[in-house]
């Protein structure tokens, strides 16, 4: 406990110092390897879009005592084509979506129901979304995410500059990948719930994001009339002075979505908050993961590139080499007093004996 406590002082003062931009490479290979399950996941099983994007029917009971058993049953008895997903919202309360159905199959499936649970038809709360109005909110929602992201992209160039406006998108997109992937992998439905999911934690990753570019740009105004350190070292002192920061505003935005996602969704069945806290708890962890190991790292590469961030880095490496070279120097130069010792130690010198002149 020692050692933990007053470590975000010590980070922020450069005392400690964790080498993120340094390791780069490390991050760079976890993040593609999550890429590339994601990209998996999204060809081998897909997206499972909801009713509200690819269109069908939605069937929902309430009664005490209500089981799943039953429903399936009771659907296969109208033997409509296509896949049904049949889902439990809470103890009891059963949700049927199915395929795009006519008047009469939308009837006969209301009706098997019905009887089944030995309710009123009329008690079924039935739902018909058609396959245009799904490809309308299909469009609406991609048109929403580009927009977004056209819209940060020129704030962010206004307000800091273009290089970290591209470092913040990338990490934007990967965030956003990696929680689709994951969504693919769970086999979440994908509904309007989830795309606002996915907004929000857009808008979070930037959050996060800012806050560290912020302190980059504290850290790195005046860097090129002195010679101290490199850009990489001052952004990589800018992320571990935010470090502590960006951890307890991650846990303390995670904790209650965390509740939603096992607690409201897993243990009380709650449907609909399902698809909303998955994509917020995966979103809230990849983003503040991106902000520090993927959006500055990133940053810094495009800024060494620069010819005024290359003449910056050979001056600190001649500042940091030049006293090494002079301590070489001075230990390589005998001193007087290790002179007079070593003369002692080699005793008198024989002078030759003087002939005597006759």
């Amino acid at each position: 406990m020692t050692k933990l406590s007053g470590i975000g002082g010590r980070l922020y003062r450069g005392e400690t110092s964790i080498d993120f931009i340094g390791k780069r490479r490390r991050w760079y290979a976890f993040s593609g390897v999550l890429i590339i399950a994601s990209a998996l996941a999204l060809s081998i099983q897909g997206l499972h879009l909801g009713i509200e994007f690819k269109g069908g029917s939605e069937f929902t009971i309430s009664k005490a005592g209500i089981s799943l058993v039953d429903a399936r049953a009771a659907v296969a008895s109208t033997k409509v084509p296509g896949d049904t997903i049949i889902q439990k919202l809470g103890t009891n309360k059963i949700r049927v979506q199915t395929a795009p159905l006519s008047i009469a199959q939308s009837n006969q499936v209301q009706d098997a129901l019905a009887a089944k649970f030995g309710v009123s038809a009329d008690s079924i709360d039935t739902q018909i979304v058609g396959p245009s109005w799904g490809k309308e909110i299909t469009r609406k929602a991609l048109y929403g995410l580009f927009g977004f992201l056209i819209v940060v992209l020129l704030y962010l160039a206004m307000a800091f500059e273009p290089k970290m406006a591209i470092a913040a998108i990338i990490a934007v997109i990967h965030d956003v990948f990696i929680t689709v992937g994951i969504y693919a992998l769970v086999g979440f439905d994908v509904t309007p719930a989830t795309v606002i999911g996915f907004l929000t934690i857009l808008g979070y990753s930037l959050y996060d994001t800012v806050v560290v570019f912020d302190k980059v740009r504290e850290n790195t105004r005046t860097i090129t009339s002195g010679s101290k350190m490199t850009y990489s070292q001052a952004a990589n002192l800018a992320v571990n002075q935010t470090l502590v920061r960006s951890f307890n505003t991650s846990l303390i935005a995670l904790l209650p979505v965390a509740s939603i996602l096992f607690v409201g969704a897993g243990l009380l069945g709650a449907g609909t908050l399902k698809d909303l806290s998955l994509a917020l708890f995966i979103g809230l962890a990849t983003g503040t993961y991106s902000s520090i190991f993927i959006a500055t790292p990133i940053l810094a590469r495009l800024r060494e590139h620069e010819p005024a961030m290359q003449a910056l880095a050979k001056r600190v490496a001649t500042r940091t080499s030049a006293p090494v070279e002079a301590a070489v120097k001075v230990a390589s130069v005998p001193s007087r007093a290790s002179s007079l010792a070593t003369a002692e130690k080699r005793g008198p010198r024989n002078q030759p004996k003087k002939k005597k002149r006759r």
